[in-house]
């Protein structure tokens, strides 16, 4: 039978004064270092199997890398 996550463990993840942080130093990269910063976070969000999970500061950087990309598409 398959094990379920831990839900008690709490994981490191970023405030919003450092998320604000990364999205302005965002801001001042060319599309294309945005773009590979978020290939990078995207791989480190990989589920690879059951018991692996991405962290939480790996999503949040995911999420602030296609935000930033998402704001230039408009």
């Amino acid at each position: 039978m398959a094990r379920r996550p831990e839900f008690g463990k709490k994981d490191d993840v970023w405030d919003r004064k450092a998320l604000d942080e990364i999205m302005h130093n965002l801001s001042l990269l060319s599309e294309h270092s945005v773009r590979e910063f978020y290939q990078r976070a995207y791989r480190e969000c990989a589920i690879i199997n059951s018991h692996t999970f991405p962290p939480a500061r790996a999503v949040q950087e995911l999420v602030q890398a296609w935000k930033q990309l998402r704001k230039w598409r408009r």
